[in-house]
């Protein structure tokens, strides 16, 4: 079933979807704007000059973190998997705990602008940089796809309108915002977007359980809202659990775009107590997306196929509501959707634009402007040339990717200083194929690996032996270990330590 198949066979009011759209594109473009009126020079476009403070860079990190897969994508998988799609909450908000214990604080206090810029600093190699730069930008390419898949999908179901129109949507919008204020006024849009897209959500699901407990309707119907009869998926098996659980725990230490964040931060200690806060935020956001996937397998089963499972956070309201209070409620939830395209977006496209700028127009406020527009240009082809696959699953195979790349540079170059840049290149280069190749190989074989859950699910192996590449070839190559591995260490882990940033392009008095 097609998106716009979804919308027509349900009735929704093509006036909701417009509404609701241009509501939040508006706002978003004017919150931009009054960033751009406070944002003048290279730290405040890249970093916000470091002075975010915790709450409003949780409030931020949540905006640009629960993107597609989080709105839209873990109702649908829990409508078609049961319980069995619950592991994607607990991973997605987890792995904020992993980064509080093993992140944060340390690459707050390096001081430098981008994941390249703390890979050159911490190994003092151009080659480790490059790579570094490289896996970052596929990575934000291959995150920002399925926000762009599921913007079409949303505009299509909504008003009707062809798919193509919601990504191209999307990428205005994100590059109007981005290019105008960068790091700065993207921080004020995502923490808008966050309470936006929490309230999107929470006022929808409290109105329909009190239409529920009114009418004594059933919320789970005794538990039977989760009996195999309405599974269309065969059970995880613990293999495809535990590699599920292992991509979104260390996935999430190497997003490039919710790292980035964290530089944003005054200090280190801030940097933890903006973890602590997310933490909460996310614990708080994923009880309604499970709500409306629970609901969901009693009031919408008729959406456990494929093409049409993401669309229960958008058609439920209607189903419970008729005339003027499903639309209001609709308008809600579609509105919260697009901010969830918008926010994500606009994070991955300033890390991009960041990573981009500096490695190929010097750094600088008109480059980075050129980067933004070049880092949405190349995803919006792919989503337009591509199929929407089911958004959370989608996004869990960049979690894979990004746990058997980044994540493990990350972890031993802050707590090993016996990694030399060799191994890091040979690690993050051996993660990039083993997952890459069986993530492909499976989208290649399609329904024929549905039975091979190590290539469909490859972070159970393909992290450990990404991290063992790293470690035997630094062990054979310790002649290479970076003669001020002692002082960057010294920073990393001293709080506040004096001295000057490990890396960064110098501030510009002005935006040019």
């Amino acid at each position: 079933m097609r998106a716009d198949e979804v919308g027509d066979a349900f009735g929704l009011n093509p006036a909701v979807g417009y509404a609701a759209l241009l509501l939040v594109a508006v706002t978003t473009l004017l919150i931009g704007i009054y960033g751009l009126r406070i944002s003048r020079t290279t730290g405040d476009f890249y970093v916000a000059s470091r002075t975010v403070r915790p709450w409003w860079n949780a409030s931020a990190i949540g905006g640009e973190y629960l993107s597609a897969a989080s709105f839209l994508g873990v109702a649908g998988l829990i409508l078609i998997s049961g319980t069995d799609a619950l592991w994607f909450p607990i991973g997605y908000t987890a792995g904020y705990l992993m980064l509080l214990l093993f992140v944060a604080a340390p690459l707050r206090r390096s001081g430098a602008y981008t994941i390249p810029d703390f890979a050159q600093a911490r190994l003092e190699s151009l080659p480790a940089r490059r790579v570094t730069s490289l896996l970052v930008i596929v990575v934000g390419w291959l995150y920002i796809v399925p926000q762009l898949h599921g913007a079409a999908l949303t505009v299509s179901i909504t008003t009707g309108l062809p798919a193509w129109v919601g990504p191209l949507a999307v990428v205005v919008v994100v590059c109007a915002g981005v290019m105008g204020g960068g790091m700065r006024s993207i921080t004020f849009v995502q923490a808008f977007q966050y309470w936006l897209k929490l309230t999107a959500l929470a006022v929808p699901a409290v109105f329909i359980l009190l239409r529920l407990g009114v009418e004594g309707l059933p919320v789970t119907d005794g538990g039977a809202a989760f009996t195999a009869d309405l599974n269309t998926t065969a059970g995880a098996s613990l293999y495809s659990t535990s590699s599920l659980v292992i991509a979104l725990l260390f996935g999430t230490l190497g997003l490039p775009h919710v790292l980035v964040r964290f530089y944003t931060n005054p200090d280190g200690a801030s940097a933890r107590r903006t973890t602590l806060i997310v933490l909460a935020l996310l614990s708080v956001f994923y009880l309604f997306p499970t709500l409306f996937g629970i609901l969901g397998r009693i009031y919408t089963p008729d959406l456990a196929v494929p093409g049409a499972a993401d669309a229960t956070v958008l058609m439920l309201p209607g189903r419970i509501f008729d005339g003027a209070a499903g639309d209001a409620l609709t308008a809600f939830v579609t509105a919260g959707a697009f901010a969830a395209f918008l926010s994500t977006s606009s994070g991955l496209v300033v890390s991009l634009a960041g990573v981009v700028s500096q490695e190929f127009f010097s750094g600088s406020v008109r480059g980075f402007r050129r980067a933004a527009v070049l880092s949405t240009l190349v995803p919006l082809v792919l989503a337009l040339l591509t199929d929407s696959l089911a958004l959370a699953g989608s996004v869990g195979s960049v979690f894979a990717f990004t746990a058997s790349t980044l994540c493990p540079l990350l972890l031993l170059g802050i707590w090993w200083r016996g990694l030399t840049d060799a191994g890091a290149v040979a690690g993050m280069l051996a993660g990039a194929v083993l997952c890459g190749g069986s993530i492909l190989s499976a989208a290649l074989l399609g329904p024929e690996a549905a039975s091979l859950d190590w290539l469909r699910q490859p972070a159970l192996w393909t992290v450990p032996a990404a991290f063992l590449v790293m470690i035997v070839v630094s062990r054979a190559t310790r002649g290479r270990r970076p003669a001020g591995t002692s002082r960057v260490l010294a920073r990393l882990h001293t709080p506040e330590a004096p001295g000057p940033r490990l890396a960064g392009p110098k501030a510009e008095p002005s935006v040019d």
